[in-house]
């Protein structure tokens, strides 16, 4: 009985100790200013753009000077059958998901989701945000357009293409199509959002939506996997900079916050 009764009180005294550590790690992040809280995401970003933008420069010289041909061409082989380029790995229903998949970061799709995005924040009365959901998209278009003209490289030919194709391939206009629009989207949502779940939520949704559609470039043999590097590269830089972007205009009162004001009519 009396081990039982140590054991008990034991327990309890550990129990009361990790309480009230947490709270007192609680209490700590408390008394971190909010502002310091924002400058070190604003930091965080910047390391990013930086840190995607060297990868995409890096990728590029490897890419002009023929250096990832051997790891390429390995990638792509990986998703097809073993001695038949022409037949891709798994059942007949997955090449049809990869189909649905790669179509969620075509051109049509994203116009129509960016469209959506638009006349729902101009019927929210939140015109600067929609102007600027536009220029973000738009800008991030034209951007990946003018990229695969400069760097001019064909499609793969090693495997059989399973979609048409028509453009060209570096860097991968889907991929980076994807990134640009649904992280960009996903990034302003969370500045309006307070709840940390839900911005866990729509940030996962985005960067997995992201990543499939890459995916699935690769799986129906329509890009080099450099190519589809490249546009995630591209694409979060791009975004990160539209979020500093929208940071830096909240600040300045020309774009909207949630609840339709501006930051000068809240200062005000």
């Amino acid at each position: 009985m009396e081990g039982r009764q140590s054991g008990r009180a034991g327990s309890a005294v550990f129990v009361a100790w990790r309480l009230s550590v947490v709270g007192a790690v609680k209490s700590s992040f408390s008394l971190i200013p909010r502002w310091l809280v924002a400058e070190f995401s604003v930091f965080a970003a910047i390391a990013g753009v930086a840190a995607s933008l060297f990868a995409f420069a890096k990728l590029a010289e490897e890419v002009a000077e023929g250096e990832t041909h051997a790891f390429d061409e390995a990638v792509l082989l990986a998703f097809r059958a073993p001695g038949d380029p022409a037949d891709p790995l798994g059942p007949l229903w997955l090449e049809v998901v990869m189909r649905d998949l790669t179509a969620l970061g075509s051109t049509t799709v994203l116009t129509l989701i960016t469209a959506a995005v638009v006349g729902f924040l101009i019927m929210d009365r939140k015109r600067g945000a929609a102007l600027f959901v536009l220029a973000a998209v738009a800008g991030g278009g034209l951007l990946s357009y003018l990229l695969k003209i400069g760097f001019d490289r064909p499609r793969p030919d090693l495997v059989a293409h399973l979609v048409d194709v028509h453009t060209l391939s570096f860097p991968s206009g889907h991929a980076m199509g994807a990134a640009v629009t649904y992280l960009t989207l996903g990034a302003l949502i969370v500045r309006t959002e307070r709840k940390r779940p839900l911005k866990a939520y729509v940030l996962t949704v985005a960067v997995t939506l992201t990543l499939l559609i890459g995916l699935s470039r690769l799986y129906l043999g329509v890009h080099w996997p450099t190519d589809v590097l490249a546009g995630w590269c591209a694409g979060s830089a791009w975004a990160l900079i539209c979020w500093l972007a929208a940071l830096w205009l909240q600040r300045r009162g020309q774009i909207e916050k949630d609840d339709g004001t501006t930051t000068a009519e809240v200062k005000s």
